[in-house]
């Protein structure tokens, strides 16, 4: 088992400002601690990334925006011209929903179809598919990645944070043994100790999802369902 330090853990995570209150004021404090704590990347709303660069010009925290979200069901079209902007705004990666619902209904191939639009508008951009794997089996969860994989996405992530659950290990598990070695694969929602992050990091993930970032970091519960 590998030792981390705050600062190896730090910058691993993407810290999280997804809920639909956070203003103005919230975008910029969080930006602060991110330089204050060295977290890697700062993960916000479309709304917020032009912000958010601002915010964290001349320091080494990345700005990722959430595409889809946190539903995963807007048309691919929409999706893409999401992802477009973000860009343009700043945005060095993008985590996108996977649209769950046409998943559900076998429909792959526009599944599929959905994520390449949003990768095709990336280009060099990481793309990260959030699969909510809450809601699906083991079986679904390694069929899901094999989509991402196809689509030409970077990573597979586990989960919003706003559906029933979060990440788990035994998803995380599925996701290491079907993609692993072709893909990054992100635990998000439900992190909320030091251990729980070590564990996962440890297990294989290569990013964490977090909210509580300074509580988790200080090595205190964090609150809160992300």
């Amino acid at each position: 088992m590998k030792t981390y330090s705050k600062d190896d853990v730090a910058k691993l995570i993407d810290h999280a400002v997804l809920k639909p209150n956070s203003t103005v004021e919230d975008i910029k404090a969080n930006a602060a601690m991110c330089i204050s704590r060295n977290v890697g990347c700062l993960c916000v709303r479309p709304c917020d990334v032009a912000l958010a660069i601002q915010e964290l010009a001349g320091s080494s925290t990345i700005v990722a925006s959430v595409i889809g979200f946190p539903q995963g069901n807007s048309r691919s079209e929409v999706k893409a011209l999401e992802a477009k902007l973000a860009i343009e705004d700043g945005a060095n990666e993008l985590d996108m929903v996977m649209n769950i619902g046409r998943f559900l209904s076998g429909e792959t191939a526009y599944v599929k179809a959905d994520i390449e639009a949003v990768v095709a508008e990336a280009k060099a951009i990481p793309v990260k598919v959030i699969l909510e794997t809450c809601l699906l089996t083991p079986e679904q969860i390694a069929e899901a990645c094999l989509i991402a994989e196809a689509a030409g996405a970077n990573f597979v992530k586990t989960s919003t944070g706003f559906s029933d659950s979060g990440a788990s290990p035994e998803a995380i598990q599925v996701m290491i043994n079907t993609v692993g070695k072709t893909m990054q694969v992100k635990a998000a929602g439900g992190i909320r100790t030091w251990e729980d992050a070590v564990s996962y990091l440890n297990q294989g993930c290569n990013r964490l999802g977090v909210g509580s970032t300074e509580a988790l970091l200080d090595g205190n519960v964090a609150d809160g369902d992300y």
